[in-house]
């Protein structure tokens, strides 16, 4: 097969007739002259590298009218014609999104769906000379606005009807997003020539059997060119791991299945379960001899040629029904995994300037923070072949949602093939990738329809029941059954949705929705769900980020405006806060509660949101207050009974013993009682201590904490909110040592710091500290150590705004709260 990649040579021009008639004159000419453009590519990052339009972070308005703008990409093919026996295909991977597709004066194709791979069979079309190859792209908005007048309008949580077409929920400004509607080739476009035949997809399925024994079934399927291709017998040679094996595909035939075994199968585990091995898989298509001694061998060049490296794993779902309802836990290779995972978005709004080296980042920041799974959302997009393979390497389990989310969705024609015809492409495509784990139905739209009145609101009409119910799982049954399917999240697995609600606590799956919006940040204490595949507290992103994003003409916003340093703070301290405490719960009730995956690890652009790396890639305290939630060992302080206990969770497969000291101090470190407690606790186990009441029951709830130090861990309870403690203003000391990398800052606590952190965006955006949200007891000590490449003023590293504690948020307002009491 030979193939030319389509990348150069493009040209982007706005359709005239539908410029909104206030543009600037210079800015109108040259969007109907045409720019340059680049494949994968879209309008926005076309016009930004001509310089014609801002960078839309935190401007996203300015760009509104390119929503409502009618787009052609064009470029010369200079394809030549095919011979007798050859096919020619177009290939376009991504089109974003509703397009019609030209050669000359010829329609080759029409789309309407991000999400799918279109094949254009150009045979009949090539005739040698050059021929405009052009890519007219419709307004996806008006195309779903039209749609919605012929189906009827769908609830949904956003303004823009962005249920009624196949394009990513997010560019419709979806959970904080910018309303940036692109338009493009969003994937790669090439033409191949083939003859005879060519793989058309490739599944291979793993399961590996009690004794160790991997099997992988390679499902292959073929595309005959219609000539003579149609009669020649194919045989499929697959490879892996020292196993080999042919298979046939007779003459006429489109598919076939290889089976290949390996004994003694090295097993693929997620992270901090085992190693993660894996294996090149070979497949290869050739011509058949049928006259061959041993059966069927391929004679002559290979027709096509496929690889991938996979891993040998099983996976299920516990769903069982229990005394407590019904379960909730992934096993990988027999074993109950803790989920400790975190959501998954696109990691840029415009999809094409996100590469495979910034997801490698953005993983290995994911596997910083303790992570073991992360939820490709509904509202997004079906990652890359690039984000998958790094999951792959690292142990990331992947939980894929469908991309249905937060709205009610049509199932009439055309919708329903589209997404029918996504979900079979992406199902298949993504197959070999052990890290993918679960498939889910969609994101919370089962439970909208239950909560939110949308069976008055729909009136009959159809919403997307069926997808969940009908058309995904059959997919998945045919395209995927090594891999369990759920129908939404939440939901509540084995019930029809009108039967049990789909976030009932004691089935399934749980999301925490009012945490942060209506509830307050301890909320999530009052609740056991079996799994919380949803909790989010909302928070800015970094002042370094912030102040990258701002627009000169609104640095008045964020300038210096009294108090903005501390309400900055405020508000990420809150936002990490309430995300520690929602899993330490969580994870304190293993195995009732199998998991917990926060709403979000990243973001698409600087703003305020639940994600914990913000847009520019800087870790926010909430990425540091998960860091330390979820450690392999942990220790906790939580309710039981109406009384605190000692709660010690082992997430690794060696037995901890070890002796905990809990102390009752002030917060000024004088010893009121004290005690060692002896504990074991199982591997992949949660052990739970009666705390002593002489030190879970103080004498001034304002004035005490409770320490708990175990193996190096600290846990410090207290008995009242932090506003209501006695907390010193200027807790500690500091010391600052240059060393050859940067700068270590040590800090001794004087009286109880509650949860220090240094700031380090504040004096060098690219600086970095290896630890927030310390706690430090009267008397400990610890330190911090920064890596920055420029020169510092060390007193800057050591006073607010960079070095930062709760202690210097709760005085001044305990103190603005007494003196407003007293009056004038």
């Amino acid at each position: 097969m030979d193939q030319d990649v389509l990348d150069e040579g493009w040209t982007l021009t706005a359709v005239a007739a539908t410029l909104p008639p206030g543009l600037p004159a210079g800015l109108a000419q040259r969007l109907r002259a045409g720019v340059p453009a680049r494949v994968p590519g879209t309008t926005h990052t076309d016009l930004l590298a001509a310089g014609l339009v801002p960078d839309p972070d935190g401007r996203e308005g300015d760009l509104a009218w390119m929503n409502r703008v009618d787009w052609v990409y064009a470029r010369l093919l200079t394809t030549g014609p095919a011979a007798p026996d050859e096919r020619v295909d177009l290939v376009l991977e991504g089109v974003d999104t509703v397009a019609t597709i030209y050669l000359g004066s010829t329609l080759l194709a029409s789309t309407a769906n991000q999400h799918r791979t279109y094949r254009i069979d150009l045979r009949e079309h090539l005739h040698g000379d050059p021929q405009l190859l052009r890519v007219e792209l419709a307004s996806a908005l008006t195309h779903a606005e039209a749609e919605e007048a012929r189906l009827g309008p769908r609830p949904r949580v956003h303004p823009q009807p962005f249920p009624l077409v196949r394009k990513m929920a997010r560019s419709f400004g979806r959970d904080r997003e910018p309303g940036l509607q692109t338009a493009g080739l969003w994937r790669p476009v090439r033409v191949e020539r083939w003859r005879v035949a060519r793989l058309a997809t490739v599944r291979p399925l793993v399961t590996v059997e009690p004794d160790g024994t991997a099997r992988v079934q390679v499902h292959v399927d073929v595309e005959r060119s219609g000539l003579t291709g149609g009669h020649v017998p194919l045989v499929v040679a697959a490879r892996v791991a020292g196993a080999e094996t042919v298979a046939e595909v007779h003459a006429g035939a489109l598919r076939t299945t290889a089976r290949l075994e390996v004994p003694h199968a090295p097993l693929w585990w997620p992270a901090g379960h085992g190693a993660q091995p894996l294996h090149d898989l070979h497949v290869e298509l050739r011509a058949a001899d049928p006259g061959a001694p041993a059966g069927p061998r391929g004679t002559g060049p290979p027709l096509g040629c496929w690889s991938r490296r996979i891993g040998f794993r099983t996976v299920e779902l516990d769903t069982a029904p229990d005394d407590q309802g019904s379960a909730f836990t992934l096993r990988v290779n027999g074993r109950s995994v803790s989920v400790r995972g975190a959501g998954w978005v696109p990691d840029d709004h415009l999809l094409t300037r996100v590469t495979r080296t910034r997801l490698a980042r953005r993983l290995d920041q994911a596997l910083g923070a303790r992570l073991n799974l992360l939820r490709v959302r509904g509202s997004g997009i079906y990652e890359s072949q690039d984000f998958y393979e790094l999951c792959d390497e690292r142990g990331l389990l992947v939980w894929q949602d469908f991309l249905l989310a937060c709205a009610a969705y049509p199932e009439e024609s055309p919708l329903r093939e589209e997404i029918e015809a996504e979900a079979r492409e992406h199902v298949a495509r993504l197959t070999p990738h052990p890290s993918l784990v679960v498939w889910n139905g969609g994101d919370e739209y089962l439970w909208a329809y239950r909560d939110r009145g949308w069976h008055r609101e729909l009136d009959g009409r159809t919403w997307g029941r069926r997808y969940a119910t009908e058309v995904l799982p059959a997919v998945v049954a045919e395209l995927d059954p090594t891999r369990p399917y759920v129908v939404n999240s939440p939901s509540s697995p084995g019930f029809d949705v009108d039967d049990v609600h789909p976030n009932d606590l004691d089935h399934g799956t749980h999301h925490h929705g009012e945490v942060g919006s209506c509830l307050g940040d301890t909320a999530y204490r009052d609740e056991v769900p079996r799994f919380c595949a949803d909790l989010g507290f909302p928070g800015p992103p970094t002042w370094a980020t912030l102040q990258r994003a701002v627009r000169a003409s609104d640095r008045a916003v964020v300038g210096a405006p009294a108090g903005l340093d501390d309400r900055l703070w405020a508000a990420q301290l809150t936002q990490a806060r309430a995300v520690r405490g929602g899993i330490e719960h969580h994870r304190s009730w293993w195995p009732t509660t199998a998991g917990v995956i926060v709403r979000q690890l990243n973001d698409c652009r600087p703003v305020t949101s639940s994600s914990a790396i913000d847009g520019d890639g800087r870790p926010k305290p909430l990425w540091w207050a998960m860091r330390a939630a979820f450690a392999e060992r942990l220790v906790t302080v939580q309710p039981r009974d109406g009384r605190e206990t000692l709660v010690a969770v082992n997430d690794t497969p060696v037995l901890w013993k070890a002796v905990a000291v809990l102390e009752r101090q002030t917060l000024e470190g004088h010893l009121l009682a004290r005690t060692e407690l002896p504990l074991t606790v199982g591997a992949w186990s949660v052990g739970t201590f009666p705390i002593a009441a002489t030190l879970r029951t103080p004498g001034d709830a304002t004035r005490e904490v409770l320490v708990v130090t175990l193996d190096g861990r600290r846990a410090a309870h207290t008995w009242v909110e932090d506003v209501d403690l006695a907390l010193d203003p200027a807790p500690y000391d500091a010391r600052v040592h240059p060393v050859q990398d940067g700068y270590h800052v040590e800090v001794t606590a004087r009286s109880l710091a509650r949860d220090l952190t240094l700031l380090v965006d504040r004096v060098d955006p690219a600086a970095s500290v290896d630890a927030a949200l310390v706690t430090l007891p009267a008397g400990a000590t610890t330190t911090f150590r920064v890596r920055s490449t420029e020169v510092l003023d060390p007193t800057t590293l050591v006073a607010p705004p960079v070095l930062r504690s709760a202690n210097d948020l709760v005085v001044p307002a305990r103190a603005a709260g007494a003196a407003g009491a007293a009056g004038p």
